[in-house]
């Protein structure tokens, strides 16, 4: 760690609705990066849920957004929950970079700008050493949100054999153009700050997280709800973002790279084309999007559902955009019923 660093990211404390599970680790040395870099003394983080069957046949993936650990879709797992930990042995496994894999806020050897660049397909990699590591040989399926979801439709290209099923929520296959332009004004914003990149943090931090609340989000038919409640200051108040659940800027900075240059196409053999590596997943997938989503554009989605060969979109109702794939969404039902009904089917 940088000896200059004095706000170094800690797991945040429980927060409602999270479950208390051990924090796990895998040591995998030194980690190569599609890049050709390596990630020095590389560990990545997991937790789990349930109990794992002797054939290992019961178990499920779940992935995490950017910026988000493996608390991210603890409201979808739990007995009677979609991701039932009655039925299944869920892991969930910390993305590169988010703070508890390891990323340039808690690396020792390659702290903050110094770490090394990676992709989303490097994620997919180490999530697969754990697997392998644990004597993990197939999955039921792979879940994920927004980057959560992007990884697993990763994974249905890059190892199409592996999964029985895919749930990407607020997915992208190809990160599109508003998406990068989103991050990168952030990425600006975030910048400012007086104690960018080693800390202590103050205004630019708190002008980045209200950006990217807004942006990701909120759309302007949630807005005008809140401000239909004739609360003095909600719009201002539905702004703010509570500093204690935030990531480590520098960790956002460095999966906000991996978040722009992501594309199924560029899986080696692929050629580029996204269509073609899209045709090429064998996994059911399930993508769930909102109506509106200002921040991965709901157009990907409807065009991977059509090249996806066994695959079914579901659009939710609502104003919720992007923050449909969460917790507090009001299509939360919606979401659990299709998610269950789809589970069922897989394991029918």
């Amino acid at each position: 760690m940088s000896p200059s660093r004095t706000n170094r990211w800690r797991h945040p404390a429980l927060q409602p609705g999270w479950i208390d599970r051990p924090h796990q680790t895998l040591g995998l040395g030194d980690f190569p990066l599609e890049s050709g870099e390596v990630i020095r003394d590389f560990e990545i983080s997991y937790a789990t849920h349930g109990i794992r069957t002797p054939a290992s046949d019961n178990v499920v993936l779940v992935l995490t957004a950017i910026g988000s650990t493996h608390h991210r879709l603890d409201f979808l797992i739990g007995p009677g929950r979609p991701l039932d930990s009655d039925r299944h042995f869920i892991i969930c496994a910390d993305a590169i970079g988010n703070g508890m894999s390891t990323s340039p806020s808690n690396s020792r050897t390659q702290p903050d700008l110094s770490f090394p660049r990676f992709t989303i397909r490097d994620m997919v990699a180490s999530q697969r050493k754990l697997l392998d590591a644990l004597g993990i040989r197939q999955l039921v399926a792979v879940v994920g949100a927004s980057m959560g979801g992007m990884q697993a439709l990763q994974w249905g290209v890059s190892d199409p054999d592996y999964m029985r099923g895919i749930v990407a929520l607020v997915p992208m296959a190809r990160t599109r153009s508003w998406s990068v332009a989103m991050n990168e004004v952030a990425r600006r914003i975030l910048m400012t700050d007086p104690g960018w990149p080693s800390g202590p943090f103050g205004g630019g931090y708190d002008a980045w997280a209200a950006q990217t609340r807004v942006i990701t989000n909120r759309t302007p038919g949630a807005l005008e709800t809140i401000a239909a409640s004739a609360v003095p200051g909600a719009v201002a108040d539905a702004v703010a973002l509570a500093r204690k659940t935030g990531p480590d800027p520098v960790d956002w900075l460095y999966q906000s790279f991996a978040y722009d240059a992501h594309d199924v196409g560029t899986t080696r053999g692929m050629g580029g084309d996204t269509a073609a590596a899209l045709r090429t997943i064998r996994a059911r997938t399930l993508l769930l999007v909102p109506e509106l989503d200002l921040y991965n554009p709901v157009e990907d989605a409807v065009e991977a559902a059509a090249l996806i060969p066994n695959a079914t979109l579901v659009r939710l109702g609502g104003n919720a955009g992007h923050a449909v794939a969460a917790e507090t969404s009001t299509q939360l039902a919606d979401i659990c019923s299709a998610i269950s009904e789809f589970m069922v089917r897989l394991t029918a």
